[in-house]
């Protein structure tokens, strides 16, 4: 099997103490995040399937003897802010799960009368929504594929849904979750939500910081859809368990400097440090907080703390910080299964332990869906997408009268010896949460 796919394989020195820290791991990473784009080509041998016959010449589709393949388009994050979190999270399962498909010779279209490989169409939105807007239309008008693929982030999904149901294309989200996603569903038929967030993951964060023992904490949020989210609903339900929110700060996109919010919050000696973060920030809030020494009882960065990479990238530091997910092999067998299966198909890499065991059973439903309906129309396939229940990794599943999948193995995480552990309050946890050792 070909395995040319676009994977992060992260090789960051240790060197965690001295200065330009964050430069040095940000810009490490991205070398090898975006050395190759993600590409997708046939592999694998055929396997034996009992198909039914051929359609009649009358019931054909007008493609029938020219179609060779099934056409999927995407337009993600392959360059700018948002690459780490593509490359670190949906991009490596989207990847894998289209090889798997032409591993066993494609899907099975029953119009068609035999199964078609599929082939991914994908641009690069440069991590700007109005790229990303103006290129999903593209791929559907112009390039006329098949099928489309999510971009990555909560605010490029709010902007696609429109997008997908005005063209009568199905979009699985993958990274990406908001409230106002789930006031605007009955606008946006065709839209799926997979991916846990903060209606779920900020009252499971509560609980754990009740259990600790946390009086008071410091938000920090990224000024967008997913931070306004998360810190909106935090600060009331913090307050309500009796947490003292001192401080509640918004950061820029990309920012370079984080030191001033840690050091407020350090001045303010709250008990835990609480950033509702994406990548970039992700980093250099860690980093900075190492290097200029300054320790909270929970330190919890919300995005790609999940992810091997950093943990790879600060070793042992990472010991006790928190962020969403989550899930590890523990979780199921099937959590295992899968979890062997990545690992395996990418020689010896692990994948995040945040939405990578919720975005390929999403798509193993999707890919199932599609082989029920016998066609490449996406309304029929969406109609059979909303009631279905299939087996997959995660088990049996399906969606909600919303069109939200349920079947979340965890909503917290926390970085115990190298496992990424589900440490929810309740029978998912596997195991309990631990204040923050101090840095050395």
């Amino acid at each position: 099997m070909d395995k040319s796919f676009y994977y992060p394989k992260i090789l960051v020195r240790r060197t965690l103490l001295k200065k330009k820290l964050l430069t040095l791991i940000i810009g490490i990473l991205l070398i090898s995040l975006l050395a190759t784009p993600l590409t997708m080509i046939g592999c694998g041998d055929e396997e034996t399937t009992t198909t039914t016959a051929p359609p009649t010449t009358s019931d054909r589709p007008d493609d029938y003897d020219t179609r060779t393949e099934i056409v999927f388009g995407q337009v993600t994050s392959l360059s700018g802010v948002s690459a780490i979190g593509v490359a670190s999270t949906s991009g490596p399962i989207h990847a894998m799960w289209l090889a798997d498909i032409n591993a066993e010779g494609g899907l099975y279209i029953e119009e068609y009368g035999r199964k078609l490989p599929v082939r991914l169409l994908q641009y690069d939105d440069q991590s700007d929504i109005g790229t990303m807007t103006t290129l999903l239309e593209k791929l559907i008008v112009e390039d006329k594929v098949d099928f489309i693929l999510p971009p990555w982030s909560t605010a490029f999904h709010f902007a696609a849904a429109p997008i997908a149901t005005k063209y009568e294309k199905i979009l699985v989200n993958a990274a990406g979750g908001a409230l106002k996603l789930r006031e605007m569903i009955d606008d946006v038929p065709y839209y799926f939500q997979v991916l846990n967030f903060s209606e779920t993951q900020v009252p499971a964060l509560a609980d754990i910081l009740v259990e600790l023992g946390v009086k008071s904490a410091a938000i920090i949020f990224i000024g967008d859809l997913h931070g306004v989210e998360y810190s909106g609903l935090a600060v009331p339900l913090f307050a309500q368990k009796g947490i003292d929110v001192k401080m509640v700060e918004v950061y820029p996109a990309n920012p370079e400097d984080l030191s001033t919010q840690l050091k407020k919050a350090k001045a303010l000696d709250v008990d835990a440090f609480i950033g509702y973060t994406y990548p970039p920030a992700t980093f250099l809030a860690t980093g900075q907080a190492i290097e200029l020494g300054i320790n909270f009882d929970v330190f919890f960065l919300n995005v790609i703390t999940f992810s091997p990479a950093y943990r790879d990238a600060f070793g042992p530091l990472a010991e006790g910080m928190m962020g969403g997910g989550a899930w590890n092999p523990k979780s199921s067998p099937g959590a295992k299964e899968f979890y062997d299966h990545y690992v395996d198909f990418y020689d010896g890499a692990e994948p995040d332990y945040w939405g990578a065991y919720y975005y390929y059973p999403s798509l193993q439903h999707f890919q199932q869906a599609i082989v029920e309906a016998g066609t490449l129309d996406n309304s029929v396939i969406r109609d059979i997408m909303a009631t279905a229940v299939y087996d997959t990794y995660a088990g049996p599943i399906g969606y909600d009268e919303d069109r939200f999948f349920q079947h979340y193995p965890g909503e917290i995480g926390q970085w115990q010896n190298g496992i990424f552990e589900v440490v929810d309050v309740g029978e998912k946890r596997t195991a309990p949460p631990i204040i923050k050792p101090n840095w050395p």
